[in-house]
């Protein structure tokens, strides 16, 4: 149990902070399992209008520090692997 005030507040930030975060984490596992369900359909079409998608979810996440840059640039590697397999 917190004592002080900074120490209540700190408790509340890092509340809503979780909850943001864990938002956008859901959101960004969500569009990159949508790409890959698009890819997996064989259309070239929506596949790559869910990629364009996924990357820039991926981007964002990046940009407010929720996952590293490089994991996000390995997702989006391996997404458009995937795509140019289809044929």
């Amino acid at each position: 149990m917190p004592n002080t005030k900074s120490a209540i507040k700190r408790n509340r930030v890092d509340k809503k902070k979780r909850i943001r975060n864990k938002m956008i984490g859901s959101a960004v596992k969500t569009v990159c399992r949508n790409a890959i369900l698009s890819i997996e359909s064989q259309n070239k079409e929506e596949a790559i209008k869910d990629i364009r998608i996924a990357e820039s979810k991926l981007d964002k996440a990046v940009a407010k520090g929720l996952i590293h840059r490089n994991k996000a640039a390995r997702k989006k590697s391996r997404l458009m692997k995937k795509y140019n397999s289809i044929e």
